[in-house]
């Protein structure tokens, strides 16, 4: 159930950063979201008796926020902003359980059979087809491309550190840390590159304020949460199902389509999904 609830909230994040984008530029909007978080996150730290985090303990979170909401969001937000489909952003960082794994697989002795392997390749082949299929199609650039490449590798990087460095970290008061390395990363560029202009209007405060609320305060603590209970891989490849959630939201508010051939990809990368989680259901009596 939570697993599943993540998958959907996550989602949304990538919809609610092309809703409220047309108002505001990216690390912008990024750095007025990381603020009130820090604000809520804060007064909740004070006001309760949450544990407070040694050095190490912060340094290691300012380097996870930094690179799972400053890098990580920041390069999402950028690619959409220049004309990303919201869908072929998830796409891309879907691929997040290909790295997750081979970085599990050195650093926590994590081991994926054959069955998995060939679950992880066929969901890379998935991701690949339909983001072909847009670059082709004249939908996005391969700069939009390559900015979300770089999220996709500050968010796997993210994922394992917080599963060995900050696995029993105090997490409220580590989410504080966090954000507040994020706004570290985004606010200075943002004042350096962007015009700080913001358009408040009724569709960017509703896109701020369910990402703030939802995505940074609700999605967030589930995806650690996630972490901590099971292997690094397995919470990982739940980003296979973003992509085709985040698809069908796009579809129904913004008329992003997904052609035959396409939506062949994205199905591919459900049945990836399935290998890699329940491998057992496609071995033969056995076979590993």
């Amino acid at each position: 159930m939570v697993a599943r609830l993540f998958v959907v909230l996550w989602s949304t994040g990538f919809i609610g950063a092309k809703l409220g984008l047309p108002h505001a530029e990216p690390l912008t909007f990024l750095s007025l979201r990381f603020a009130i978080v820090m604000a809520i996150i804060g007064a909740w730290v004070a006001l309760s008796d949450a544990r407070r985090l040694t050095a190490r303990q912060a340094a290691d979170a300012a380097l996870i926020g930094a690179l799972i909401h400053g890098v990580y969001l920041g390069g999402v937000f950028v690619a959409i902003s220049l004309g990303t489909e919201a869908g072929m952003s998830a796409l891309i960082v879907g691929l997040q359980p290909i790295l997750t794994a081979l970085i599990a697989g050195r650093v926590l002795g994590e081991r994926l059979g054959r069955v998995q392997w060939a679950g992880m390749a066929l969901g890379v082949a998935g991701v690949a087809l339909v983001v072909a299929r847009k670059l082709d199609g004249g939908v996005g650039d391969w700069c939009g491309v390559a900015l979300c490449l770089v999220s996709l590798v500050a968010i796997s990087v993210a994922s394992i550190l917080q599963k060995t460095r900050a696995a029993d970290h105090p997490m409220r008061a580590a989410a504080f840390v966090q954000f507040a390395a994020a706004l570290a990363v985004t606010a200075p560029v943002a004042l350096l590159l962007e015009t700080n202009r913001i358009a408040w209007t009724g569709e960017f405060v509703f896109a701020l304020g369910w990402l703030v609320l939802v995505l940074s305060v609700g999605a967030i603590t589930l995806l650690y949460v996630l972490i901590r209970r099971g292997a690094a891989s397995n919470v990982a490849s739940l980003f296979f199902l973003v992509p085709a959630s985040t698809a069908l939201i796009a579809w129904g508010l913004f008329g992003e389509t997904l052609t035959a051939v396409e939506l062949g990809g994205v199905a591919a990368t459900a049945l990836g999904v399935l290998m890699v989680n329940r491998p057992g259901l496609f071995r033969l009596p056995g076979r590993g």
